[in-house]
């Protein structure tokens, strides 16, 4: 089953909300800085594949996206949503 995903923005410029309809994670919260701390989570490890993410952040519902200063919403956005996805199947 695909998971459904709605995009929307933070008071962070660098950061991205993605909400979800399938819990990322079964309680509590969980904030990821690197991608070897990412390897326990398939999510954000997915994400971490992805160029220019700085950080994740896992919560039941949704998952915060935080990108690096140089890097573009513009191709990063959809990337993220489909690894987001693809960790689901």
């Amino acid at each position: 089953m695909t998971v459904n995903v709605q995009v929307s923005t933070s008071p962070n410029e660098h950061a991205l909300k993605f909400t979800i309809d399938q819990p990322a994670i079964e309680s509590g919260h969980k904030t990821y800085a690197n991608a070897e701390a990412a390897e326990e989570s398939p999510i954000a490890k997915a994400l971490f594949a992805l160029e220019g993410v700085a950080s994740v952040f896992l919560m039941a519902d949704f998952i915060t996206v935080t990108k690096k200063t140089e890097a573009s919403w513009d191709t990063l956005q959809s990337a993220a949503v489909e690894a987001i996805q693809a960790s689901f199947n």
